[in-house]
């Protein structure tokens, strides 16, 4: 619960500390006395939005701090575990408003974001405005309200997340479908591409040795040649080794008539000999070894020309053909993968669907059981507010085709106020007086399942009074049984209820330069004498006084 709320330099306010206890706390004062300003300083404290406006005149920054007492196993425990803030028996929200807009918020002296405070307030503190009717009346709140009332809040982030569950694995799916049929349009030319690339089965440096090859076989041919027509000189018909041997020969038989002429003629013709037979076999050798097939030139420029028109064709150097035909077989693998990616994601898509559906279905049926129990504990407080003829209703509709992060359900709150009347909206069936019960009523049975161990309510009894008033003071003594409640009232009738009365002053100070909001606790002589005056307004009278003694008494 609250226990203590202490204010500087906000507004009015120049300093202010308030001790708050159990049970139902009351706030009167006259219009215009600052209590506004205590609920908009609770409010920052609690995470609201900051205002420079805030800021008392000539300060440059105002600061509110609230401490709660929490009981064991309070939400804010696992709210702040992993954030460093050590957390006992008490927390102590703070937050500074700076003159230039800008804010700083501590939990117990620690520095957190705004919107972690805001989160960690709302587990501490509900707050039920007078200006609440907007949120009421608009059926677009209401299947919240309904689910706040039946404590859905668990099973309906579970359908949130089943939700969210079943979006993320469809749209994988639909990634996936699209990506596999676009690897379908083009499987044909990679399937075929794939072949044709495997088929001409490039080797790595293929090209170069085809090309030096090719070179050595084209030049090799015309090196043959001349060694050809080196052969046919050595020893073709009209050679000139035949013709020496033959003058060789009729020397030698012609060297016993004149040895001495002779003899070193043909010795020197032997030698000569001798040495063109070895010119003659290295030019045969050499022929020999440039012998090559002819068709083996035309296979080799062939294989060169179907390498080079594969790469043409591709865009790739021939080199990197096998990499591009292992591409190829990737794509074709991985469009395999996809198909059975799609198979599983579809098994996995109705699966998922299912349990969205499962936790959707469960859900609409909780908050249809959870509309007719707020429809009969709001029905059982028309009565005491003069409602008595009036129906409340809670029209829950169901569309499976609507699926959403909500489940697929509509919600929206109906009133009759005359019996054989249709219900309808409540802005449009109920009249201003009524339609202010109605909310009241609504109000209560959705405070009295409220999560949060302090609830504060701001005036939500403006413009109703007698006995209307007096069962809208029951019913916050009610509540603050369970609760400690916080009210802003007019009501006489819901004063005299309270456990405690603080009263707001507003006063001169500095001989009427300033304008400063006080806050006091009433005892019980002060406090009849404040209702007597809620009763009988500026003049208060012996009638006022026993009336208000009335009041506290039959509270009591």
């Amino acid at each position: 619960m609250l226990a203590r709320l202490s204010i500087r330099d906000v507004v009015l306010i120049d300093q202010l500390d308030l001790e708050f206890s159990s049970g139902l706390t009351i706030l009167t004062g006259e219009t215009g006395a600052g209590k506004s300003i205590l609920l908009d300083a609770l409010s920052l404290a609690l995470g609201a939005r900051g205002d420079g406006g805030l800021v008392r005149h000539g300060q440059t920054q105002g600061q509110v701090v609230a401490v709660f007492e929490l009981p064991a196993g309070h939400a804010a425990h696992a709210l702040l575990e992993g954030q460093d803030i050590e957390i006992g028996d008490q927390l102590i929200l703070r937050r500074v408003q700076l003159a230039d807009g800008r804010t700083r918020a501590y939990v117990n002296d620690q520095s957190v974001s705004v919107q972690a405070l805001r989160s960690l307030a709302s587990s501490l503190v509900e707050i039920h405005g007078q200006h609440d009717e907007r949120a009421l009346t608009d059926p677009a709140t209401h299947r919240a309200l309904v689910d706040s009332y039946g404590r859905l809040e668990p099973q309906a982030r579970a359908t949130q997340e089943a939700h969210a569950a079943m979006r993320a694995v469809e749209s994988a799916l639909d990634a996936e479908r699209r990506r596999v049929a676009a690897a379908e349009a083009e499987a044909d030319f990679a399937r075929h591409a794939h072949d044709e690339l495997v088929k001409l089965a490039v080797r790595p440096g293929e090209e170069e040795e085809l090309s030096v090859r090719r070179q050595a076989m084209m030049q090799g041919e015309k090196v043959a040649a001349d060694i050809r027509e080196a052969r046919d000189h050595l020893t073709g018909d009209a050679a000139i080794l035949p013709m020496l041997v033959s003058v060789s020969r009729r020397l030698q038989r012609r060297m016993s008539q004149a040895p001495g002429l002779i003899e070193p003629s043909v010795k020197a013709l032997d030698e000569a000999l001798e040495a063109l037979e070895g010119a003659a076999r290295a030019v045969e050798d050499a022929l020999e070894a440039s012998a090559f097939d002819p068709h083996e030139l035309e296979r080799c420029e062939e294989r060169l020309f179907a390498l080079r028109a594969m790469s043409r064709k591709h865009g790739r150097p021939i080199d990197g053909l096998p990499a591009l035909a292992q591409k190829y077989a990737d794509d074709l693998a991985a469009l395999d993968a996809g198909r059975d990616e799609v198979a599983r994601l579809e098994s996995e898509a109705a699966l998922v669907r299912e349990r969205y559906h499962a936790a959707a279905r469960a859900l609409s049926a909780a908050r249809r059981q959870s509309a007719r129990e707020l429809e009969t504990a709001v029905t059982a407080e028309l009565p005491p507010l003069k409602l008595e003829r009036a129906e409340f209703r809670v029209e829950v509709t169901a569309d499976e085709a609507l699926a959403s992060p909500t489940g697929y359900d509509r919600a929206e709150f109906l009133v009759r106020t005359n019996p054989g009347a249709r219900p309808g909206p409540m802005m449009k069936v109920a009249s201003g007086g009524e339609l202010s019960r109605f909310l009241l009523a609504i109000k209560v049975c959705l405070a009295e399942r409220g999560t949060a161990p302090t609830l504060v309510f701001d005036e939500i009894d403006a413009g109703v009074g007698g006995a209307v008033a007096d069962a809208m003071g029951q019913r916050l003594a009610r509540l603050a049984a369970r609760a400690q409640v916080l009210a802003v009232t007019h009501a006489p009738q819901v004063a005299a209820r309270a456990r405690r009365h603080l009263k707001i002053v507003k006063s001169d100070v500095g001989a009427g330069e300033r304008v400063v909001t006080s806050v006091s606790a009433l005892e019980a002589a002060e406090r009849r004498e404040e209702i007597a005056r809620m009763l009988a307004g500026a003049q208060i009278t012996r009638e006022a006084r026993a009336a208000a003694a009335s009041l506290i008494e039959k509270a009591g």
